[in-house]
């Protein structure tokens, strides 16, 4: 972890296409996040492309109890070995607000049948106006090691 980064890896028994795949269908976030924030995908639609918009319904407990609606754009798109999203809000895909944060994955092939990933959780463009309201990070890098577990676990699902 850096002052503004925070990262973990785990080496997944899954191809590195099966554990691409699972990213990109947003249905599945919900089974990988590891905060329990994210709730159902609002579209569906499998990620396709950079600048694709796609939203999720969460929930975070603060304030007792709070729903909402992130709208993330693929900032990275490069298949089996990358894929990225910065989370925004807005109701115009083309204007939206984003917070400076982003989530990360990258893949690396250790051999036919395992993936080596690394997720990275990256504040680095939080402006301060944010910071001054929210902590960051705003969870420990435990929530980072649960997805990688979660993302293990589905990857090997859909393999059977």
């Amino acid at each position: 972890m850096t002052d503004e980064t925070m990262k973990s890896t785990r080496t997944i028994a899954a191809p590195v296409g099966t554990v691409f795949d699972v990213l990109a269908d947003p249905t599945t976030h919900q089974a990988i996040d590891g905060t329990g924030w994210v709730r159902e995908s609002l579209d569906g639609k499998r990620l396709t492309d950079v600048g694709q918009v796609f939203r999720m319904a969460m929930y975070h407990e603060n304030f007792g109890g709070m729903h909402y609606e992130i709208a993330n754009r693929v900032e990275v798109f490069a298949p089996p070995h990358a894929i990225a999203w910065l989370p925004g809000q807005g109701t115009d895909d083309a204007n939206l607000d984003f917070g400076g944060w982003i989530w990360r994955y990258d893949l690396e092939s250790v051999d036919d049948d395992r993936t080596e990933v690394t997720l990275t959780y990256d504040w680095s463009a939080v402006p301060q106006a944010i910071r001054e309201n929210i902590g960051f990070p705003p969870f420990d890098r435990q929530h980072l090691d649960n997805s990688l577990k979660h993302l293990a676990e589905l990857a090997l699902a859909v393999q059977m």
